[in-house]
């Protein structure tokens, strides 16, 4: 049987290139859902949903409401299932200075997607799938751009992990650290170069075999 793991994030999973790419994206193999299917081999199926923009649970004033993770991991559950186990890394967008959030309520806007999550039986046979909890890495210090877009989150996106780390022990889900494996790009501050894809794909890829 072949297990099927979703992957729900943001930019970052959908593979927004820091380094020149057509459409500017990165080469499936270099994203970290790509780089997590190599590791898992042909007994697992990686589906990517990564959306740029997309929050936790909050519509964007300015890009639009498509962005609210919330309103679309439903639908995306349904349309994948039956689904073994569940990636979500979400948060580095709900740093924006518009939703003026702090790293705790970010991190309740994830438990709410975990308990989506755990309350829909789209795991095999009506159950329900794993679940594991990725904080982003924190974002940088000094933006090269968008540094208004990001005004004082750099002090909070170094907060989320804790917070992360205790929505998902609260929940009973796995939980991950990205920050302790990669770092946001020197280029933007906040997106991922090739090596953090890497990184980051390998470390989930050791979360999940366990």
């Amino acid at each position: 049987m072949i297990r099927t793991v979703l992957c729900f994030g943001d930019s970052n999973t959908w593979g927004y290139a820091t380094e020149p790419r057509p459409d500017g994206r990165y080469e499936r193999d270099e994203r970290w859902p790509g780089v997590l299917q190599r590791e898992l081999g042909p007994a697992w199926r990686v589906i990517e949903e990564g959306l740029n923009g997309r929050a936790t649970v909050r519509d964007d004033p300015v890009e639009g409401a498509d962005k609210n993770g919330k309103t679309y991991l439903l639908p995306c559950l349904t349309s994948h299932k039956p689904l073994d186990a569940v990636v979500i890394m979400l948060g580095t967008n709900d740093l924006k200075a518009r939703f003026n959030c702090s790293a705790w309520e970010i991190a309740q806007g994830v438990g709410v997607l975990v308990t989506t999550v755990l309350s829909t039986p789209v795991g095999r046979n009506e159950g329900v799938p794993e679940v594991l909890v990725v904080s982003p890495p924190p974002t940088l210090a000094k933006f090269p751009s968008h540094a208004e877009m990001f005004a004082g989150d750099a002090a909070k996106s170094k907060d989320m992990a804790k917070h992360y780390r205790a929505v998902a022990a609260l929940h009973g889900v796995g939980f991950l650290d990205a920050g302790s494996v990669a770092k946001s790009s020197k280029i933007d501050g906040f997106h991922l170069d090739p090596d953090a894809h890497a990184a980051i794909g390998k470390a989930v890829a050791k979360r999940l075999r366990r």
